[in-house]
């Protein structure tokens, strides 16, 4: 028993979570667990983290390519729900993702948000991707407002008033949850 209790003790200290402490109301978790196969790069180690503004071509470098690529080429949107965002008015809309590239949430939903904007083509400069270290702070003016408690978090804003959020995972698929925040429809 002692062995186990000082693995898992140790096992916390090592690797960050996606979550802070603090209780919050809204789970957005859709009880799906993932594995992850390292490909040999440990980020939790802050030398791998992008903190700030970032631009998303940094995706597609080392260390983060390897995580990025995979997840973008393997990721297969709802054509149904594709066809319906791209009736949206894209320039009414702006959306700011905050994530962190220690955090296995972020690893799998930003790319996947990725191939759901490429397939849109919504313009890229309608959106802000924002590093954060693993305790949820980003060297960026103005970040305490956003109110980050996890990552990733997808902030979309029509003319420039918040419409919804998508934390950490989605409700039902990231391209369904994204339709029903364009639309109104959110639940």
């Amino acid at each position: 028993m002692k062995k186990y209790l000082t693995i898992v003790i140790l096992f916390t200290m090592i690797v960050p979570g996606c979550r802070t402490g603090k209780p919050v109301a809204e789970s957005g978790s859709t009880g799906v667990s993932t594995v992850e196969k390292q490909a040999g790069t440990n980020y939790a180690d802050p030398v791998t983290w992008l903190l700030g503004y970032i631009n998303p071509l940094q995706f597609s470098k080392p260390p983060h390519s390897e995580w990025f690529v995979k997840g973008f080429d393997e990721y297969r949107p709802l054509p149904e729900v594709i066809a319906k965002l791209a009736n949206i008015n894209k320039d009414e809309f702006t959306i700011t993702v905050v994530m962190g590239t220690w955090c296995p949430d972020s690893r799998r939903e930003v790319p996947r948000f990725m191939k759901i904007t490429d397939l849109l083509q919504f313009p890229k400069e309608r959106m802000v991707f924002i590093g954060v270290d693993n305790t949820k702070m980003a060297p960026v003016g103005g970040y305490d407002a956003l109110g980050i408690e996890r990552v990733p978090t997808f902030i979309f804003m029509k003319n420039k008033v918040e419409t919804g959020r998508i934390i950490e995972n989605p409700l039902t698929s990231l391209e369904q949850d994204m339709l029903n925040i364009l639309t109104g429809n959110e639940k």
